[in-house]
Parts: C-alpha cells; sequence; structure tokens
C-alpha cells in the first residue's frame, strides 16, 4: 500500500462532491424499452474482444433499479451524480424517430434524483454509438456529428434546466484511438487513418452539441467536456526522451484541447501524422465551430506514463496488458509516434496495473490552470481498481481503495493550494460495473455489485466518501461505521 498524505485538508463548502457511472457500464436492459444496438454491444460478441466473453446485457441492471440506486446515493450523501445517456436507448437508430420510452427513463431519472437532492451531470456521448451510425462509418463519417448535434438539441429540449451540467464527450481519446486505431476497444477497427479522422469529427460534434444545447437553454447552460489528459515523463532530460514525451503529449492531448480552447490544430501534429493522413477531413470554418465557450473541463486521472525514444525495433502487441495502460494491439494507438517507447512505472500498482502517483494530478491541474487561467476545472473520473472481497462480517474492506482516494483527493486540494480552480470531484465509480475490454474483472466501484445475484454492498471506500461529504474534511485511511 502507498504512504499516505497526512489528512485533514478542509474544503470549500460549496466544493461539489459526487460519483460517476455509464450507461453501457451499469444499465444492462440491452434489448429491452426500444433500445436499439450499440457498437459495445456488437464489439462484446466478437470472440476474445471482452475477457470472459462478457457483455453488458444484464451489467448492474441499473435500469431496473433506479429506485433502490438512487435511494443508495441518497444515502452515501452524494451531492451530485454524474451519468451518460444512451443514444441509442432514446434515439435506436441514431437518426430519426425519437424513442419516448427510453426518454422516458432518463427523465424518471432526473427528476427521482433532484427529488433526493443530487443534482444532474449528464454526459451525452459515454462510447456507445448507435450501431447504424458505425455501419455508416461512425466517427469517421462527419455526418455523425451532425446527428450528435441534433440528439444534443432534444435531449436539451426534453430536460432542461434539470440539469447542473451538459457534458458532451466522455474522453474522446479513447473513442478515437482505442476505438478505430488499435481496436481494442468498440468499433474494434484498425485504422490510424481511421483515428485521425474520429478524433476531429469527435471535437466537431462537441462544438456543434455546445452550440445546439444554448440554442435551447441560452448562453448561460454549463456545457462541458470530459478529457482524459495524459500525464507523461520523459525518462531523462536527454533531447530525444523529451521529443518522445512531446509526441505523446501531441497526439495525446493537444489535438483536444488547442482546437476546444484555442480554435486550431497544433502545426507539429500535421508532420508527425503525415505518413498516416493528409488531415483533408478538416474544412474550412470547422475550427469556429469546434471553438465555442467551454463553461468547465472535465478531467478524468487515473496514472501517470513513462516514455523514451525507442530502443530497437517496436514491439507487436498480442492483446495482452500493454505498460501504456491499456490493452496492446498489432496496430499502435499512438499515431505517429511509433518511434516511442513505453516504460513500466515503479508501483503500487492497481488491479488495471496501472501506477498510483497522486503528484501527477496536482501536477496536470496546475499546469491546466496556468495554461488557461479563467477555465473552471472537475474531476469527473478518478479511482482505482482492486480485486475486492467479502470478508466474514458482510463488509469490504477495501483499505487498498481508500487509501488511493485519500491520497487523490488530497492532491486536488495541493493543486487548489496553487490556484487550480477546481469546483468538485467524481469519484469513479458508484458501482463495480462492465469495465469494457475487462468485462466484470475489474472492480472500480465505491460499491460492490454481486454479479450473480445483483445486490449492491457499499464498500468501506462508500463509508469513508460519505464521511468526507459530510464533514468536507480528508479523514484517515479509516472508515465510518455505518451510512447516514
Amino acid at each position: 500500500m502507498p504512504a499516505t498524505r497526512p489528512s485533514g485538508r478542509q474544503f470549500p463548502a460549496d466544493f461539489v462532491w459526487g460519483s460517476a457511472t455509464a450507461s453501457y457500464q451499469i444499465e444492462g436492459a440491452a434489448t429491452e424499452g426500444g433500445r436499439g444496438p450499440s457498437i459495445w454491444d456488437t464489439f462484446a460478441t466478437v470472440p476474445g474482444a471482452v475477457l470472459n466473453g462478457d457483455t453488458g446485457l444484464v451489467a448492474d441492471d441499473h435500469y431496473h433499479r433506479v429506485p433502490e440506486d438512487v435511494a443508495l446515493m441518497q444515502e452515501i450523501g452524494l451531492e451530485a451524480y454524474r451519468f451518460s445517456i444512451s443514444w441509442p436507448r432514446v434515439q435506436p437508430t441514431g437518426s430519426g424517430e425519437w424513442n419516448e420510452e427510453g426518454i422516458a427513463f432518463y427523465v424518471d431519472l432526473v427528476d427521482r434524483l433532484l427529488a433526493a437532492g443530487i443534482n444532474p451531470v449528464v454526459t451525452l456521448y459515454h462510447w456507445d454509438l448507435p450501431q447504424p451510425l458505425e455501419d455508416e462509418g461512425g466517427w469517421t463519417n462527419r455526418r455523425t456529428a451532425y446527428l450528435f448535434a441534433d440528439y444534443a438539441r432534444k435531449m436539451a429540449e426534453v430536460l432542461g434546466d434539470k440539469i447542473e451540467i451538459w457534458t458532451t464527450l466522455n474522453e474522446p481519446w479513447c473513442s478515437a484511438y482505442l476505438g478505430y486505431a488499435s481496436g481494442v476497444h468498440a468499433p474494434g477497427r484498425q485504422d490510424q487513418a481511421a483515428s485521425l479522422a474520429a478524433v476531429h469529427h469527435l471535437n466537431l460534434a462537441h462544438g456543434l452539441a455546445s452550440t445546439a444545447i444554448r440554442e435551447v437553454l441560452g448562453e448561460d447552460a454549463t456545457v462541458s467536456i470530459t478529457l482524459n489528459l495524459h500525464v507523461t515523463r520523459a525518462d531523462s532530460d536527454a533531447a530525444e526522451d523529451l521529443a518522445a514525451r512531446h509526441k505523446i503529449d501531441l497526439i495525446a492531448n493537444e489535438v483536444f484541447l488547442q482546437p476546444i480552447l484555442e480554435g486550431r490544430y497544433p502545426e507539429e501534429i500535421f508532420a508527425q501524422t503525415a505518413a498516416v493522413s493528409d488531415w483533408s477531413f478538416v474544412q474550412d470554418g470547422d475550427l469556429e465551430l469546434i471553438h465555442q465557450p467551454l463553461s468547465l473541463l472535465g478531467v478524468n486521472y487515473y496514472s501517470t506514463g513513462r516514455v523514451r525514444k525507442l530502443h530497437g525495433e517496436p514491439k507487436v502487441g498480442d492483446g495482452s496488458p500493454g505498460v501504456d495502460g491499456h490493452k496492446s494491439s498489432v496496430v499502435s494507438t499512438w499515431v505517429g509516434a511509433e518511434d516511442v517507447e513505453w516504460l513500466p512505472q515503479p508501483g503500487p500498482h492497481t488491479a488495471m496495473g496501472w501506477n498510483q502517483e497522486p503528484q501527477g494530478l496536482t501536477d496536470l491541474l496546475v499546469s491546466l490552470h496556468q495554461r488557461y487561467p479563467e477555465l473552471p476545472m472537475a474531476i469527473t473520473e478518478n479511482g482505482a481498481a482492486f480485486a475486492d472481497q467479502v470478508s466474514a462480517d458482510g463488509r469490504v474492506h477495501d483499505e487498498d481503495r481508500v487509501s488511493y482516494l485519500h491520497d487523490h483527493i488530497d492532491a486536488v486540494g495541493a493543486a487548489m493550494d496553487q490556484g487550480a480552480d477546481v469546483r468538485g470531484y467524481f469519484v469513479w465509480s458508484l458501482f463495480d460495473n462492465f469495465e469494457w475490454a475487462y468485462g466484470y474483472d475489474r472492480r472500480f466501484g465505491i460499491v460492490r455489485v454481486d454479479y450473480d445475484t445483483l445486490e449492491r454492498i457499499p464498500k468501506d471506500s462508500a463509508y469513508w466518501y460519505s464521511e468526507l461529504i459530510r464533514t468536507g474534511t480528508i479523514a484517515p485511511v479509516e472508515t465510518a461505521p455505518q451510512l447516514g
């Protein structure tokens, strides 16, 4: 277990404490209520694509357990709940007719959250693209961005000012590169040129959706995007290693930050990826459409990486976990950076094989604040997977997770001490759930889900987090005796 920082840090009274989930990971009911198939429904049936052949067909069965789940959120004391809307549940084909039964599900969820005193934070896209859109090219097809804006407009019309924050996209890096370059996520394509087209069309979708939401709700609507910005260290101060890190920063971070927040792509990215794409999918006026006012930047953070200039020949991945934190593939995720070598990180590690470095979160938030000093931020995902077990007393004593949360929440406070404008923290995740290509093998929840009975069991981390919400003060790595 890592050594923890001192406890006792006090957060401002208006700091928002929440938790997060995603539709495909928890809802289940994949063929019920008029929902259409998503790319993850399709991908999960491909032999070997998901560990143990798991699918989201049932998941946590949240679709049928909303009253129970909202009551549990209220018991924990969540002030906000970040969830995603399943596009194929509300519009089965991604265009055309709307599914009123699917829309009613989210209206009911939002109303129950508000009745429980919990602010709804909506993510419009957390990776479950309607399969018919993928059949037409998915995020490589420019039309998908415009259809996404239509979908955003409809959700704004339906849910209106009940929503605290509108988040357009969750981690477009994963959608573009893991989905279209390495193919370890849905839709499972292995085409680096396609991944760059997906990057641009996701950026375009964000800008178009931002405009659509504000056309419905007014200019003051709180519009956000959530990015998993990579904190990458160079292995040495040698020029070649610093250049390796810069290549990763460009392909991982700058292709999203600069167009969204500055209205341009970094010039270097065109040269870096020239062997793959000429970027002809960027049309005149696109950057103006992408560069819309951002009310809040969502930051997802789990670990750091370390790189150097490649020594020897590139290694071909076989689908096993890679040292970059993602499943490996025969096609590199890191487009235009195949001469960069990822290095193993020192421990301790989580069950995902990810290192634990709270200082990376402080560094990220401070650097973002220095670069965009007027931009508020929130930690929209942070958490850890561990191999939890139910003890003889019926409890889940997940001290490793409590320690992880303790140190990373303290790291947020340290960034705030240095001026970073951080408004809230959302632990990932509320529930154990379908962890994408790892199926149900990795448990991130502060609430355990028994996948046989679907029973919910709050872990010690839920008790500890509940006390943090109640007091606003980081407690030692111990737990409150009970919720409430």
